[in-house]
């Protein structure tokens, strides 16, 4: 009797045990469906653009990635969202890094190669973006925002040169423009023309004299400038006024085309 009672009390611990087992799994499961939140299928471009802008203001950047890329997967020439995916895939890259130097662990061959693929991710889609906003110059040439907004492609990209070509055009076109005149006088610090930065800088300030960014540059294109000699100086006039002269000779920024398509959107809030 003793025995078959003892072995009626461990084999009722053990169904319990088993009981409590499976309802253990079956709140994880119901809490992993729950906070899991994938995101819908889009059907149209505008609207996983949308979505990716709300997700990316609210920090959530994984999901602002997979709406933008849903964005260029049905739009395959939607420039902004290439360029809006490209932002995103850097923060990702970013944090990525801070994590790894957080963990002071030395990286392995195949965390270097993983590395190099997130890298290729931003620019991949920043190269995406130039080609899509050429494309949108061909259709408009006279399209200030899509020169505006290649300029801010290609200094993503580094390629500093055709950035300033491009961010002059688009201050050329929109001269009113204080955004325009700030990043154009950004990526003249950046490649040390600090003179015209001085001047370009204080006609931003002009425009907008809320704007910081615009005050914090010029307060280094200054600084820049006063570093100068003499002979760099006048070099740099002397090229500003060659550049100015070009700018003249050019057809009239104020002749737009008018009612040609465009698919690029100034992103206002959304700083590099």
């Amino acid at each position: 009797m003793k025995k078959a009672s003892i072995l009626l009390i461990f084999g009722a611990i053990l169904v319990f045990q088993i009981n409590c087992s499976k309802s253990d799994s079956n709140q994880n499961t119901n809490s992993e469906t729950t906070t899991a939140t994938p995101l819908p299928v889009f059907t149209d471009a505008e609207t996983a653009f949308a979505e990716g802008n709300k997700l990316f203001d609210d920090n959530k950047i994984d999901l602002a990635i997979e709406a933008f890329e849903q964005a260029v997967k049905l739009n395959p020439e939607f420039a902004e969202a290439y360029f809006k995916l490209g932002v995103s895939y850097q923060i990702r890259e970013k944090e990525n890094e801070k994590a790894a130097l957080d963990e002071d662990a030395e990286p392995t061959p195949q965390d270097d190669k993983k590395e190099k693929v997130r890298t290729k991710q931003s620019e991949k889609a920043f190269q995406k973006a130039v080609d899509a906003y050429k494309k949108l110059i061909e259709i408009n040439s006279k399209d200030d925002v899509a020169h505006f907004n290649l300029g801010r492609s290609y200094e993503k990209l580094n390629d500093d040169k055709d950035a300033l070509k491009s961010l002059r055009e688009a201050v050329d076109l929109e001269p009113e423009s204080s955004e325009y005149q700030t990043e154009l006088g950004k990526i003249l610090i950046k490649l040390a023309q600090y003179y015209e930065a001085v001047r370009v800088l204080k006609k931003a300030l002009e425009l907008d004299e809320a704007n910081l960014l615009a005050e914090e540059l010029l307060d280094k294109a200054e600084s820049g400038s006063s570093r100068m000699s003499y002979a760099e100086r006048e070099a740099q006039k002397h090229k500003e006024k060659t550049n100015s002269n070009a700018s003249a000779n050019a057809t009239p920024a104020n002749s737009k085309t008018p009612n040609l398509p465009s698919n690029s959107i100034k992103p206002s809030n959304t700083k590099p």
